[in-house]
């Protein structure tokens, strides 16, 4: 089962996980939020929409902008609408 973990600690866990261009998007309810800050980071991708970020917080450590999820998506990328994905040295397990 994908598990996503930094510093020790798991933050998301799921079977339900959709992957996308080499990245595990966890299902929202399966991420805990106790351990994401919101970054004021956006970017675009041309065919998924405009992502929007997290911190990871874990321990009082941080890594800026290590998540990141589609509030809106375009049409083809609607399946992993507010899914979110990690990156920036949190560890992505299958």
């Amino acid at each position: 089962m994908p598990r996503a973990s930094w510093n020790g600690t798991v933050i998301a866990e799921s079977n339900r996980c959709i992957v996308v261009e080499g990245n595990q998007y966890f299902p929202p309810e399966t991420v805990n939020h106790d351990f994401l800050r919101a970054s004021k980071t956006h970017t675009l991708c041309a065919w998924k929409g405009m992502a929007s970020y997290y911190d990871v917080v874990v321990n009082d450590e941080s890594i800026k902008d290590a998540a990141w999820y589609y509030p809106q998506t375009k049409a083809e990328a609607q399946h992993i609408k507010g899914y979110i994905a990690f990156w920036k040295g949190v560890k992505v397990e299958i």
